[in-house]
């Protein structure tokens, strides 16, 4: 009886800490969207006291680090999320943000894939993820994650963009064209600034 009973205090106990670690995390986060991001860190630093295992916590406490561009810290963060729970898409996407501003484009690309293995929706992951084929000059498969976007949502203009000047740079000056000029329909005005620059001349009208 008396086992019984200290294990039912003890249930009751971590259930009343984890939703405290959760109710930190959820008043670091309002602070962290208001900028406020003193406060914000000593709510997420509570919550990780209360329960080490809270992922949300170190994920939301790695974007304030972010913010300040603390990116190795920030790392850090990112890592104990994903440790304490492999299936964060969000933690993988932020982790390979952190990445792609170190330069670190082919470990950006393989946390944007995680991203991806877990949420196959994930329009972000498959943008940055272009982008980082793209530093790496790997068009095809930036042109394909673009197009995977553009499937998921028809209206994507900054999908659009992006594919089109990769296909500028790929050497498909027709098809990047065409996409600039999806994109400046769908109200992306930068767009058109590139076609005036490369989408007037010879070569292009030749296609």
């Amino acid at each position: 009886m008396k086992f019984l009973v200290t294990a039912i205090c003890t249930l009751i106990s971590l259930a009343v800490q984890a939703q405290s670690a959760k109710d930190y995390t959820q008043k670091g986060r309002e602070l962290y969207e208001r900028r406020e991001y003193m406060e914000a860190l000593l709510n997420l630093n509570k919550a990780i006291e209360i329960d080490k295992n809270f992922a949300q916590a170190y994920y939301v406490r790695g974007n304030i680090k972010d913010a300040f561009d603390d990116r190795h810290g920030a790392m850090k963060d990112y890592n104990m999320a994903i440790e304490k729970n492999p299936r964060f898409a969000e933690a993988f996407f932020a982790r390979g943000n952190v990445k792609m501003k170190l330069q670190d484009y082919y470990g950006a690309i393989s946390d944007f894939s995680a991203a991806i293995s877990i949420n196959e929706n994930y329009i972000e992951a498959y943008f940055n993820r272009g982008k980082a084929r793209q530093y790496l000059q790997a068009y095809e498969d930036a042109i394909t994650d673009c197009t995977k976007i553009i499937e998921i949502n028809p209206s994507n203009h900054d999908a659009y963009y992006m594919r089109g000047i990769v296909r500028l740079e790929f050497g498909d000056l027709k098809n990047g064209c065409l996409d600039l000029s999806k994109a400046g329909e769908l109200g992306d005005v930068h767009a058109y600034e590139v076609i005036k620059e490369r989408c007037n001349g010879p070569e292009v009208t030749k296609e």
